[in-house]
């Protein structure tokens, strides 16, 4: 018993350790974001001085909390217009395999300046971690996985040398390249030049680069600060694409936290048997930035080029389709999904063929459908997606970013509408239910039903909306016709005349 009783405070104080990392310290000024005392351990990134986990409290995810604070001898405001500039691209950018930014704002703490932004949370740690845990019992990597790997990799370089101007990551390594469980793979915790446009305001902009980690993946010209663009991230990809296939370099004991020589770079790539493997790398880290392939060439080189079947195509135009999400379905649609003489594809000849439902695997397909959602095959062999082109409303700056205790102030929903659907049915009683499916510009989905009878407006009701926060005011009209367009088309064939019509 007595060593039971002296356990018991140990069990305690975890207990306590538990509780104090979920405490909530701060508010976004919206109040969706919640700041905890639990420090994000994989954010090595070279400007951003606090980086701590907290809590989208809409969508019920954990999501980083990164923090930048401002020299005290500085003036924010005459940095204000770069840095919103920056941030404001930064949160348009929505690809699979990049790691979302969410929101910022700036304010002052403690006397000091802050920009804050809210980014994805990668729980499953960086391709670093990952190898160092494989390459305990491997010697090389699987190719297959190192083809799936380096396609969605360069499939988020294209998009950002796409935009304009380009965005150039500038700090791309193995430690910066996130992996999921399900194979999915993201780039974050760099995007350099976001903390170096406002050299004047930022206090760590003169030394940040004697800190980096990571120096073997620096292209040669990165010291020349007009030479600062696309190369250098090809680069950068081009010696992570060697660390991966190889699980580490020749010499170094596989560390790439030792440093890493040209001679170790040269061993490790003739190391590799595969002859394609080889050129395609070293085109990646040819010294002279004008000779290397761009992201859309080098996905077109024979180590990964091949053609999309015809069932990956099918995928990526249904997970493309809002209307045919399993949350948007009718219990009709629903129904007729789930049956299993359903016709998937048919070819049309002298003797057509069908593939129906009952052929598929569900799970399987079920699976297949959430990688292509999720990104694991892009599309790499047409069209690359387009960049943002369109601006986003501007953050919002505040003094003070507790959130408000006055109930009354409602929250202003910012963010605009891209594509809704509307569901109505009716119940036993008199009752009709309303299901709207937003889609907003921040690619983010919000569910609402409502109750509606004889005596309602869809007016009225597209207000109520507007006023708790649920939608934008200038989608309020829009949100009005279609929920009475939905109505009149339902309510009329059972002859009840629609309010406000």
């Amino acid at each position: 018993m007595g060593d039971v009783d002296q356990e018991q405070p140990e069990k305690n104080d975890s207990a306590d350790e538990s509780e104090d990392e979920g405490e909530v310290l701060e508010y976004s000024p919206c109040g969706r974001w919640q700041k905890r005392r639990e420090e994000v351990e994989q954010r090595d990134v070279p400007g951003i001085d606090y980086a701590f986990l907290a809590m989208d409290t809409e969508e019920g995810v954990e999501v980083v909390w990164n923090e930048v604070q401002f020299s005290e001898n500085r003036n924010l405001k005459a940095q204000e217009d770069k840095i919103r500039q920056v941030f404001d691209n930064l949160i348009q950018l929505d690809h699979p395999n990049i790691v979302k930014f969410h929101k910022y704002w700036t304010d002052t703490k403690d006397g000091k300046s802050r920009v804050i932004f809210i980014t994805e949370y990668m729980s499953s740690g960086s391709l670093s971690q990952f190898m160092k845990k494989t390459r305990k019992n491997n010697k090389t990597f699987n190719l297959k996985a190192w083809k799936r790997w380096c396609t969605q990799i360069l499939s988020a370089l294209s998009y950002l040398h796409s935009c304009n101007p380009p965005i150039t990551h500038g700090n791309l390594a193995c430690d910066t390249i996130f992996i999921q469980h399900n194979g999915l793979i993201k780039i974050g915790s760099g995007f350099a030049k976001t903390f170096t446009v406002a050299p004047d305001a930022m206090h760590h902009v003169k030394t940040y680069r004697k800190d980096i980690k990571n120096m073997h993946c620096i292209a040669p010209e990165y010291a020349d600060p007009g030479a600062f663009g696309p190369p250098i991230d090809i680069y950068s990809f081009g010696i992570c694409a060697l660390e991966i296939a190889a699980l580490g370099f020749q010499g170094n004991g596989g560390e790439s936290s030792v440093h890493v020589t040209e001679e170790n770079i040269k061993r490790t790539l003739e190391s590799l048997e595969n002859p394609l493997q080889r050129d395609f790398i070293s085109q990646c880290i040819i010294k002279d930035p004008a000779d290397r392939p761009n992201a859309r060439e080098l996905l077109f080189h024979a180590i990964l080029f091949e053609v999309h079947s015809l069932k990956l195509l099918a995928a990526h135009t249904f997970v493309k389709s809002l209307s045919i999400l399993p949350e948007n379905l009718t219990d009709e649609a629903f129904i007729k999904r789930i049956d299993p003489n359903t016709v998937f594809a048919e070819i049309w000849c002298k003797e057509p063929v069908q593939w129906k439902r009952s052929q598929v695997p569900n799970l399987e397909l079920e699976k297949f459908l959430e990688d292509v959602r999720n990104g694991i095959y892009p599309l790499t062999a047409f069209t690359m997606q387009d960049p943002p082109t369109k601006t986003r409303p501007v953050t919002p700056e505040v003094d003070n970013p507790q959130k408000s205790e006055d109930q009354n102030s409602l929250d202003v929903e910012n963010r605009l509408v891209t594509s809704s659907s509307c569901n109505v049915r009716k119940d036993d009683s008199s009752k009709y239910h309303i299901t709207l499916m937003l889609k907003m510009d921040d690619k983010m989905n919000r569910q609402l039903t409502a109750d509606f009878s004889k005596g309602d407006n869809a007016d009225i009701l597209a207000q109520e909306l507007v006023h708790y926060g649920f939608i934008n005011k200038s989608d309020e009209e829009l949100i009005a016709k279609l929920i009475n367009d939905q109505l009149m088309t339902v309510l009329q064939k059972t002859n009840i005349p629609v309010e406000g019509s």
